[in-house]
C-alpha cells in the first residue's frame, strides 16, 4: 500500500493487532506506519491516511530537516555529498556526489547499492577463494555487535549493512572471514591461514573494520 503526496510515492506500513483504535506515524525512513485493528479493511486504512494528510505532510518535511542535519554520508569509505533536484528521476552517484530528487532517496539508493555490491563481492570472492566451499546464501541487515555471522549448518553468510560506511577492502575481509568459516567453524590457526591465504593484509584490515 502506498500514497502519493506532492508527487512523491511513499510507502504505508501496516501492523494490525488487537486494539480498537487506528494510530499514525511517520517514521525516520520516511514510510508511513498505521497500526489499527485486524478487522480494519484497507479501505478505511487508506481513507484514515487521505485524512491526516496535513499531518503526514508536517511530519515527513520534520524528518527530512533532521536527516538533511546529519554530519556526513559514505559510501565505501568515500564521502558524499547530497545534491537536490527535483528533476531527478532516478538517484544516481557520479564524482562523489550523490544527485537525488528529495531526502527520501537517499536511504532507498543506499539499500539498492548494499544489494548490489554486497553480491558483487560475495560472487567475486567466492569464485577467487583458495579452496573449495558451497556457496553460501546471502542475508543483509544492520546489526549492532557483529559485522558478520556464518550459520556453517545453512551454509548462510549474514552481512551487517553499516559496512557500505566502511572502505571496500573491509566488506571483502568480513566476506573472507565469514567463507572461511565454511571449513573451518571456529577460530583456531587454521581458520586464521585460510583467512591469510585469501586476505593477506588482513590483520591490518581487521583493525581498520573495528575502528
Amino acid at each position: 500500500m502506498f500514497i502519493e503526496i506532492d508527487g512523491i510515492r511513499y510507502d504505508i506500513i501496516v501492523e494490525k493487532k488487537n486494539i480498537k483504535n487506528m494510530y499514525l506515524r511517520v517514521k525516520d525512513d520516511l514510510n508511513i506506519y498505521v497500526t489499527c485493528n485486524k478487522l480494519v479493511p484497507d479501505i478505511l486504512i487508506k481513507k484514515f491516511v487521505n485524512s491526516n494528510i496535513n499531518y503526514i505532510r508536517k511530519a515527513l518535511d520534520k524528518q527530512e530537516k533532521r536527516l538533511e542535519k546529519k554530519l556526513d554520508y559514505y559510501y565505501f569509505g568515500n564521502k558524499i555529498n547530497i545534491i537536490k533536484d527535483e528533476s531527478i528521476t532516478h538517484p544516481f552517484l557520479m564524482d562523489n556526489n550523490l544527485y537525488v530528487r528529495n531526502t527520501s532517496d537517499i536511504d532507498k539508493w543506499y539499500k539498492n547499492e548494499i544489494k548490489r555490491v554486497f553480491k558483487e563481492r560475495l560472487d567475486y570472492i567466492y569464485n577467487n577463494y583458495s579452496r573449495s566451499i558451497p556457496y553460501p546464501s546471502l542475508t543483509i541487515r544492520k546489526m549492532t555487535t557483529r559485522w558478520g555471522v556464518c550459520n556453517t549448518k545453512l551454509k548462510k553468510v549474514t552481512l551487517n549493512s553499516e559496512l557500505v560506511y566502511k572502505d571496500i577492502k573491509c566488506l571483502d575481509y568480513v566476506i573472507v572471514h565469514e567463507l572461511s568459516h565454511l571449513l573451518e567453524a571456529n577460530h583456531s590457526k587454521r581458520f586464521w591461514s585460510l583467512v591469510e591465504e585469501n586476505c593477506p593484509n588482513y590483520k591490518s584490515i581487521r583493525k581498520e573494520v573495528q575502528e
